[in-house]
């Protein structure tokens, strides 16, 4: 049976915001009123101490003064006291703690989920992005079919990459992992190499083996590159292929000419992804011109399937010396 209190007052709220951060909340019916500020404004008191904010009562009103969030769980928990007082005429101390705590663990909730959208689960770590250009980054490779990023080294470019795709990869919805670099140089000269093949190449694809490594145990790593679950490959190998159901990454892009680039870009097929990464302050090739990344990015930064994310010192996640020696040699080259 609903409480008469509840039937005789209608207390419905109003909501002003202005400019300096605060929020008016005007009251329809004085009763109300008083009862959420309570006697000697006890209420509002209690209110201000538990929110940190600063809370006044003016004529049919209450303002209150902080930042958005807080003035949003404030303006909530005024609400929850105003109802609370309609129902049960009386508003005591727990009330007014419930009201901010209920909201103040909703905020955090609604945070923690925000947050655990950019979270990447493998089974050896969590990996969670550092900077805001990480989270964009981390956003582009599960929601773009080609993301192409630049910049300099210990900005997690090919490692939040590879974990992304480790996640597709055992959560089943893709069906393998090509791990790609220039090796040596974009003519791929790697004839003066001792060994076979894969000990002429395995030097320069180490930085793709390690951030494996890193994320999933050595022997499932090995099984998996051994039944082609995972493919680790000189760029040159790519040509001719439609990757299909797959996770692609060339690394080290700097020293991948126009050509080659347009060549890797073209072989993504169905249910495929394609990731780009390269540092153009580290082209290793003869001609630097031949380069071919930021031409890439210039072509193609305008098709809404494509992402290019741009790093910079602030992003290095590595010995925070790293950040500032990649900022010394960026401020050389503008003098």
């Amino acid at each position: 049976m609903s409480n008469p209190i509840y039937k005789k007052i209608n207390s419905d709220l109003k909501y002003v915001y202005s400019e300096n951060d605060t929020l008016s909340i005007i009251f329809q019916n004085n009763e109300v009123l008083l009862g959420v500020v309570g006697e000697f404004n006890n209420n509002l008191k209690e209110l201000e101490k538990i929110s940190e904010t600063k809370i006044y009562s003016r004529g049919n009103s209450i303002l209150v003064k902080s930042n958005p969030k807080k003035n949003e769980i404030v303006k909530n928990a005024i609400k929850f006291l105003s109802d609370q007082f309609k129902i049960n005429g009386t508003i005591e101390k727990k009330d007014i703690i419930s009201s901010v705590n209920k909201f103040m663990i909703d905020e955090k909730k609604n945070n923690f989920e925000k947050k655990i959208d950019y979270i990447i689960k493998t089974p050896k770590k969590s990996v969670i992005p550092r900077s805001e250009k990480q989270k964009s980054y981390v956003r582009a490779l599960k929601e773009n079919e080609i993301v192409i990023s630049t910049g300099p080294a210990g900005t997690g470019k090919t490692f939040l990459a590879v974990a992304v795709g480790l996640t597709m990869l055992l959560e089943k919805k893709i069906e393998r992992i090509i791990l790609s670099r220039p090796a040596v140089e974009a003519g791929e000269r790697l004839g003066f190499l001792p060994g076979d093949m894969r000990e002429k190449v395995d030097p320069y694809l180490r930085p793709l083996y390690d951030s494996l490594y890193d994320l999933l145990d050595f022997e499932k790593i090995q099984k998996k590159i051994e039944v082609g679950d995972i493919e680790i490959a000189p760029l040159a190998f790519m040509r001719g292929r439609t990757l299909k159901n797959s996770f692609a990454i060339l690394d080290e892009a700097q020293n991948a000419t126009d050509t080659q680039i347009k060549m890797f870009l073209t072989r993504i097929g169905e249910n495929s992804k394609i990731v780009v990464n390269g540092d153009p302050s580290q082209i290793d090739l003869p001609n630097k011109s031949l380069s071919g990344l930021n031409r890439s990015k210039k072509l193609l930064g305008h098709l809404k399937e494509i992402s290019v994310v741009d790093f910079d010192h602030t992003d290095v996640v590595r010995h925070p010396l790293v950040s500032k020696i990649v900022k010394a040699y960026s401020d050389q080259k503008t003098e």
